[in-house]
């Protein structure tokens, strides 16, 4: 009966040891295993043995990990007070690096990003924050990337995800826009009128070799009046036509004369 029950205790002593022993991590998982406090290196995916007691593990994600990289006050080289936040996206390459080089690598990338982003975005002008967002994500990310390669992390991207403006900026930036509007519209009005004037000379310049010319221009000109049908036209390039005109204008004037 005794050594029944020791085999008992015997069998469960060894089911108990195997269950500890027995580890089973995912496909974007590895474990860090330190024996007796030593590196003793990374293991998986899938089933390993572990001595329980002796070895201690600390499990790593491998899957990318996002970064709210909250909104951060910077002063731009022109001297403008931005507000600017970004999203970190980044993995881990080397677990037993990312357990034993830094303390905390999730919080360590965080602060080192909200560093970088100001003083990366404090040495460009407001203009280039505004208008070259991606050569400034592609730079945040490659020194984000080389502070962290010692950790065991790769950075695969950052991007900057809004530019909060003062509203007095704001304003000047309107302000700005306008006139830029109103001189280019100046400039294709003043345009136009020296491409119409060159026009007109060289119709004078063909006029001059062909008088003719303007005459059938004037006549095209009286047809077209003539379509209204409300006016009456006294032409003066026909012989005598100055005679009619004053003419025209005396009888005029004598109607009004009688009537009054």
């Amino acid at each position: 009966m005794v050594d029944f029950i020791s085999v008992i205790i015997v069998l469960f002593l060894v089911v108990a040891i195997l269950a500890q022993s027995i580890k089973v991590v995912r496909e974007y998982e590895r474990v860090v295993i330190f024996r007796m406090g030593r590196l003793f290196g990374a293991k998986g995916p899938g089933i390993f043995l572990i001595i329980p007691i002796i070895d201690s593990l600390v499990k790593i994600d491998l899957r990318i990990i996002t970064i709210d990289v909250p909104k951060q006050t910077i002063i731009t080289r022109d001297n403008v007070s931005v507000d600017v936040d970004a999203v970190i996206y980044y993995r881990v390459v080397d677990p037993s690096f990312a357990v034993t080089k830094v303390e905390n690598f999730k919080f360590a990338t965080s602060m080192l990003g909200q560093t970088t982003l100001r003083d990366i975005l404090g040495q460009i002008e407001l203009d280039d924050l505004l208008s070259k967002r991606e050569e400034l994500n592609k730079k945040l990310q490659d020194v984000l990337d080389v502070a962290t390669e010692p950790w065991g992390i790769k950075i695969t991207a950052v991007t900057i995800r809004d530019v909060a403006l003062p509203e007095s900026m704001m304003r000047a930036i309107a302000k700005q826009a306008e006139a830029e509007r109103e001189r280019r519209s100046r400039i294709i009005l003043a345009d136009g009128e020296f491409q119409a004037s060159q026009k007109m000379m060289e119709a004078a310049e063909m006029y001059e070799k062909m008088p003719v010319a303007i005459k059938l221009r004037e006549l095209q000109t009286l047809a077209e009046i003539a379509r209204e049908k409300n006016l009456i036209v006294v032409t003066t390039g026909a012989p005598g036509g100055s005679d009619i005109g004053t003419v025209a204008g005396m009888t005029k004037a004598f109607s009004r004369a009688e009537n009054k």
